[in-house]
């Protein structure tokens, strides 16, 4: 006699994942406490990068919320240009400094070039 599959019995159809917290577009929605979680970092460092480094949030009242597709954007950005131009400001601070030309003269030296006038 030939063997006969069995009749699997079928899985009861599964109940739809809960959506994420989040506005109708799917998008998750964090709390300033979430998102430090996800950041692995302190609110307060939270806050101050919402205010020094342009990361993205929203205050409602005295809330923080955050989404977290604009936070995973903001992480894959360089730092902005606010923060380049403190190291450009610096660069100046140079030009009066009574040492600067022996410097430049050890500096050619090391590098075996010759100093020269442009």
């Amino acid at each position: 006699m030939p063997r006969t599959k069995k009749n699997a019995k079928s899985a009861p159809p599964s109940a739809p994942a809960a959506p994420a917290m989040g506005n109708e577009s799917g998008e998750e929605v964090l709390t300033l406490r979430e998102a430090a979680a996800y950041l692995r970092l302190p609110e307060a460092d939270v806050r101050r990068l919402v205010e020094e480094q342009g990361l993205p949030a929203r205050q409602l009242e005295k809330e923080w919320r955050f989404l977290k597709s604009a936070i995973r954007a903001w992480l894959s950005t360089s730092p902005t240009k606010e923060n380049q131009e403190g190291i450009w400001s610096a660069a100046g601070s140079w030009k009066d400094d009574p040492y600067l030309d022996e410097m430049l003269k050890e500096i050619y030296r090391r590098r075996g070039r010759l100093v020269t006038e442009e």
